[in-house]
């Protein structure tokens, strides 16, 4: 008998003298036989720790007859895909005797893998010795399918969340370029205009036609500020109301070139639809023009700009305060700017409230909030 045989017999009669200590009344050795969870006994006081018992299920899970397993290694379920790191792990665990739970890829007799939750424990006797390790296994590849698909599913969601994305990233980015280009187009008509109108009321002779042609490039000025502000800006949708008036009236009083007009600003960033950057614009720029009609240019004074939100509103407060000026309004030039600020505040669902009070004139735009989409910049 050569050594192959001999091992194999003396496992055989090991599992042999197993059984005989629990005979077939003993619930234990029944049950360990008929259960349908596969199991088997191993002996680590021969060399190798073959296999001396396993049950009907572990032969139908492997393909390998009882016969083909007594005294043999477990590492016949084992294949070159199975992982080190868990072979490793349970070489350990019968080295250090002690138990040991592994999810492990095995295989069976006819080359097909499964994956196999092993549950392995060390039998002691009264004096503490380890006589066998029992082990029972879990096939659980219908779970690891099940998780491969999950993950095939979701890599292949998340690649076309990606395209998806990098489809809107690149439709935005063409819309951007082209709503930009068609803001520095607008610009540049608008400055061409701005062209014409100071060439012909530099060339005019007539004191009403420069006036007025004066009057049209204010409002032409103010038009181009705000698409200058379009062209320049991220966020081709929103448009900030506070960093345009901030940029227009300080520009309008720096024309003026008087040290004795000062301006105070009280500006907090509000965001609304780039749709109404337009009428916003020309309604501060005829809030701060009637000012300077009514006498601020020739006279000094102060004047203050606040945009806000408030009491669910959006508020733009422009207060002046000069002293009394024996001036000449022109009524045609006022009434013309209050069709045009009425005109606007329409546009754009606005309230227009004005007060006076000594030497103050306080005029107040509110629009709801809904008409608006306002942001706080931290």
């Amino acid at each position: 008998m050569n050594s192959e045989e001999n091992s194999k017999q003396n496992a055989r009669e090991a599992g042999d003298r197993l059984l005989a200590e629990h005979g077939s009344e003993d619930p234990f050795a029944a049950a360990f036989k008929a259960t349908r969870m596969p199991m088997l006994i191993t002996d680590p006081r021969q060399p190798d720790n073959p296999i001396i018992f396993s049950n009907k299920a572990f032969s139908q899970l492997t393909g390998y007859s009882q016969e083909e397993l007594v005294g043999r290694n477990c590492r016949l379920l084992q294949g070159s895909e199975s992982d080190q790191t868990a072979i490793t792990q349970l070489r350990e665990a019968i080295a250090a005797e002690r138990s040991l739970e592994v999810d492990i890829l095995n295989y069976r007799k006819d080359g097909s893998t499964f994956w196999n939750a092993l549950f392995m424990s060390p039998v002691r006797n009264s004096e503490g010795e380890v006589i066998y390790f029992f082990a029972s296994q879990l096939d659980f590849t219908h779970v690891k399918d099940k998780q491969k698909e999950l993950a095939a599913a979701r890599s292949s969601a998340e690649q076309e969340v990606a395209r998806r994305t990098k489809d809107l990233r690149d439709a935005l980015d063409a819309k951007t370029l082209l709503v930009h280009e068609v803001d520095h187009r607008v610009k540049n008509n608008l400055l061409t205009i701005a062209s014409i109108l100071k060439l012909q009321a530099r060339t005019s002779a007539d004191t009403t036609v420069q006036k007025t042609l004066r009057s049209v490039l204010d409002r032409v000025e103010a038009l181009s500020t705000v698409q200058r502000k379009l062209f320049t800006t991220a966020d081709v949708e929103r448009f900030d109301v506070s960093d345009f008036a901030r940029d227009l009236i300080t520009d309008m009083i720096s024309a003026l070139r008087r040290d004795d007009i000062h301006v105070h600003f009280d500006l907090s960033p509000v965001l609304v639809p780039a749709i109404k950057a337009s009428p916003l614009a020309l309604i501060i720029n005829e809030l701060v023009g009637d000012a300077v009609r009514r006498g601020l240019k020739d006279g000094g004074g102060a004047i203050d700009i606040c945009i806000r939100r408030l009491n669910g509103h959006f508020q733009i407060r422009v207060k002046d305060t000069m002293p009394p000026v024996d001036v000449a309004v022109d009524s045609e030039a006022e009434a013309f700017s209050r069709t045009i600020l009425e005109t606007c505040a329409r546009q754009v669902n606005a309230k227009i409230e004005r007060h006076q009070h000594h030497h103050d004139t306080i005029v107040d735009i509110r629009l709801p909030v809904g008409s608006v989409e306002e942001s706080r910049k931290a």
